[in-house]
């Protein structure tokens, strides 16, 4: 794998961290959008973001486990 030259990282590797980081916190927001859809009653828009972001963690835990094999 290529080298990147801003960060001296392998971008496989700074790929998979940028879609950890990304994944979780798009998790984190979900969790503000799941108060904010609660205390407005919706519990359509609360079932998806709960949904939402059930699929933001599962993202991060995949991402999680590729980079750690990668980096065995």
């Amino acid at each position: 794998m290529a080298m990147s030259k801003e960060t001296g990282t392998k971008d496989e590797h700074y790929n998979l961290v940028s879609t950890l980081y990304h994944s979780l916190q798009g998790a984190e927001t979900c969790g503000m959008y799941i108060m904010d859809a609660e205390e407005a009653g919706d519990k359509e828009l609360v079932r998806f973001f709960r949904d939402t972001q059930k699929a933001h963690q599962k993202l991060a835990e995949k991402a999680k486990q590729m980079l750690k094999s990668k980096l065995s």
